[in-house]
């Protein structure tokens, strides 16, 4: 999917590619300004472009940048590379986003290195997200139910969906780009023994024995199983992950538990992360970015109720 995209805008992709430092292991873009949504973020024409780099060496990498695009910081670029790549590491998510930058007047892959590390980390962040889909799905669904599950798996817990995001985002997302997911995850559906995949008919039925929800909940990332753990381990009882998730398999409501798992990965982190974009993008650019996030949850609201 993103390579075929790539071949038909991978000019635009590049060109704004080529104001950045080149050290790159990954770099891709997402958001409405890559793939249509429906809803009020239907108009891609000047939506914005969200782009993620990944690097080996942030320190190197944000010391290239603030002598190519000084401007992209706020206050903090006084600072230096090492504070940057502190604030970056230690708060939020891991992440620093500068907003809001003009670039050649305005996700997918644009550009990857070879890294075998990283390809089979991407492989593994696909699979579990089917897995947690998954436990929080019943026996017999829709792709299209699968596919909101995935899609909703980051907002889970994000307090920005109380306020400053479109209550019917996840599903925005989801319609118009069905044929992606499938292309994304069909593959997996296809190798997976535990589900019946009938992709004639977009259904999916997958095993809910308790045996069958204890083989997904060991495969599930390791974060979120000691965050299973410590929701469901009673004070003072102190058993390990494994027993726990042999619980949780046999309890109805088992993906109930993995969202409040996933919940309270999510919520701290989205806080924090919101909290720091205060500082890294500056006040005078949070306070756009916030406006026009509010703007779309209202208009989202206004089209709902009319």
């Amino acid at each position: 999917m993103a390579l075929q995209a790539l071949q038909s805008s991978g000019v635009t992709f590049r060109r704004i590619l080529s104001h950045f430092p080149e050290e790159l292991s990954l770099a891709f873009a997402y958001g409405s300004g890559v793939y249509r949504q429906a809803g009020p973020n239907s108009d891609q024409k000047n939506a914005m472009l969200d782009f993620v780099f990944t690097v080996d060496d942030p320190v190197a990498w944000h010391s290239k940048n603030l002598k190519k695009n000084w401007n992209h910081y706020s206050f903090l670029k006084v600072l230096g590379p090492k504070i940057i790549t502190s604030i970056q590491n230690n708060y939020g998510a891991g992440v620093y986003y500068n907003s809001l930058i003009m670039c050649d007047g305005r996700v997918k892959i644009v550009t990857m290195n070879e890294d075998i590390t990283l390809r089979s980390a991407l492989d593994r962040n696909l699979k579990s997200a089917v897995t947690a889909a998954f436990l929080m799905l019943p026996e017999s669904f829709s792709e299209e139910d699968l596919f909101i599950e995935i899609a909703g798996l980051s907002y889970s817990g994000d307090f920005r969906m109380l306020v400053g995001e479109d209550k019917t985002k996840v599903l925005n997302i989801v319609k118009p780009n069905v044929a992606h997911f499938r292309e994304l995850y069909g593959s997996i559906l296809q190798e997976n023994p535990q589900v019946v995949y009938k992709s004639q008919q977009g259904r999916l039925e997958i095993d809910k024995s308790p045996e069958g929800q204890f083989t997904q909940l060991m495969t599930l990332p390791k974060s979120l199983q000691q965050q299973i753990n410590h929701i469901m381990d009673p004070p003072g009882k102190n058993r390990d992950v494994e027993e726990t998730l042999f619980q949780v398999a046999h309890d109805p409501d088992c993906g109930d538990v993995v969202r409040l798992g996933l919940s309270a990965i999510v919520r701290p982190s989205s806080i924090r992360q919101s909290t720091k974009g205060i500082f890294t993008a500056g006040m005078k650019k949070s306070v756009i970015y916030s406006s026009l996030k509010l703007h779309k949850m209202w208009t989202g609201w206004l089209r709902k109720t009319s």
